[in-house]
């Protein structure tokens, strides 16, 4: 999908083309109805609508992220693999089958009990066999099984963060198209009144033609717009839906005016908590659990396994009975175990220099979303305190120049377009806060409220 950043959304020449309908639309109007305004009186700029306005009522993030968790198919699927690795250990744990056996020898003939009747050598012998494992290894066959399903629960929580941080970031833009959509269709009503009020400037001679032709090419601009954003709320839409789980065709989705959140957590707790937290990191530190125990295992391996046989034999009336027990030892076959042990240990270098590896990715990236959620911070308190107050002045300050003839429309308008450009920077600055907090919360797990 393509990028939803303001210099993509928002290139200059039509932030400048909605501005001048805005506010050329308001002094057309004004003074083609014969107000007059005395000097140095302060003008209201209008506000960006709601998002409740888009139509429908919001839907609170939260209430997203709870039914993705649910209803998500990923997550689902993860799922059902770590519940499924749980009953592994009782099966690695348990003792080989039991082996069951029925014999017959016969005497004098190949046919099955010939020769039963008149040999003392014919029998029919039932038996069983049991393989039993050194002491010792059934139990770190488990314990190599449970870790490695304690990685796979870790991997689980991973998909889920990464899903609602996916939906979080997506919501946000969501968000941010829906305001803007709501400030174009408000500009493009005042457009209309603009077209209507030059063209009336045009019949009394107080304006010209070209005024004309070009609040038509404004109008028709807004149009393009309005379609471009229409598309991009479409596409963000079927985002949502594809990490709800929802049909395509289900109702629209309305999203809640953005707010920043602040971080109160330094740099420090943010490390630890990745460091503790981190599904990532904890499917690593599992693996190395797996090839400890794994390495554990391979010498137990070196130790012979045993095997138990127990024989019954019946015979014709003039003989005895048989009774067999049997106890077999197999010896392992060195070379093949020092193989195996040499493997496990390097698996268990390479598990430590994994979790190494990705402890510090995890940490690198919990210090970029930080520094990013902070400047970002940063900026925003410019924007509000700052820029945006101090742009608002110098409008309507260069307004009440304009009215008394002290100053031309295009220092007007530029004066306006600092207004607006910079309201909109500032709403794709909260965009990309609270996509850094998004972050945050899925390294650390700690929840921005």
């Amino acid at each position: 999908m393509r990028s939803l950043t303001l210099s993509r959304i928002f290139g200059n020449t039509r932030i400048s083309f909605i501005t001048a309908a805005l506010f050329v639309g308001t002094m057309a109007v004004a003074r083609s109805a014969g107000a007059q305004e005395r000097p140095g009186s302060q003008t209201q700029i209008p506000e960006s609508p709601g998002v409740a306005e888009h139509g429908g009522m919001p839907t609170p993030l939260r209430e997203l992220v709870l039914e993705a968790e649910q209803k998500n198919p990923q997550i689902a699927a993860s799922f059902h693999g770590w519940q499924a690795s749980r009953n592994v250990p009782k099966q690695v744990s348990a003792l080989p089958e039991t082996q069951v056996s029925v014999q017959q020898f016969s005497v004098g003939s190949p046919r099955p009990f010939a020769g039963y009747s008149n040999s003392n050598f014919a029998y029919i012998g039932f038996g069983a066999s049991q393989d039993i494992p050194y002491p010792g290894k059934r139990q770190l066959r488990a314990q190599v099984a449970e870790h490695e399903a304690d990685s796979m629960e870790a991997q689980t929580d991973s998909v889920r963060r990464m899903v609602v941080e996916s939906l979080k970031i997506v919501y946000f833009k969501l968000a941010y198209i829906q305001q803007t959509v709501g400030v174009l269709e408000k500009s493009d009503q005042l457009l209309n009144q603009v077209e209507q009020a030059t063209e009336a400037r045009y019949r009394v001679g107080q304006g010209n033609q070209q005024d004309v032709l070009k609040a038509q090419l404004q109008h028709t601009k807004i149009l393009q717009e309005i379609a471009h954003h229409h598309q991009e709320e479409g596409l963000l839409e079927a985002q949502i839906k594809q990490l709800l789980g929802r049909p395509q065709d289900s109702p629209d989705i309305v999203a809640d005016a953005l707010h920043a959140r602040t971080l109160s957590l330094s740099a420090p707790a943010l490390f630890e908590k990745a460091s503790e937290h981190n599904p990532d990191v904890r499917s690593k530190q599992a693996s190395i659990k797996q090839q400890e125990t794994q390495v554990e295992l391979a010498h137990k391996n070196f130790r012979p396994d045993f095997n138990v046989q127990y024989m019954y034999q019946h015979t014709n009336g003039d003989t005895r009975d048989y009774y067999m027990a049997t106890i077999g030892i197999r010896l392992p076959n060195r070379g093949r175990q020092k193989a195996e042990l040499a493997e496990a240990e390097q698996n268990q270098e390479r598990a430590r220099r994994e979790l190494d590896s990705e402890s510090q990715r995890v940490l690198s990236e919990v210090q970029q979303q930080y520094m990013r959620a902070r400047t970002s911070e940063e900026r925003l308190k410019i924007y509000s305190d700052g820029l945006v107050p101090q742009s608002e002045a110098t409008f309507r300050s260069a307004l009440s120049a304009y009215q008394s003839n002290r100053q031309d429309f295009e220092s007007l308008l530029s004066s306006f377009l600092d207004v607006l450009n910079l309201d909109l920077e500032y709403r794709n600055e909260l965009v990309e806060h609270e996509s850094a907090l998004a972050e945050l919360e899925r390294l650390t797990g700690v929840d921005v409220p």
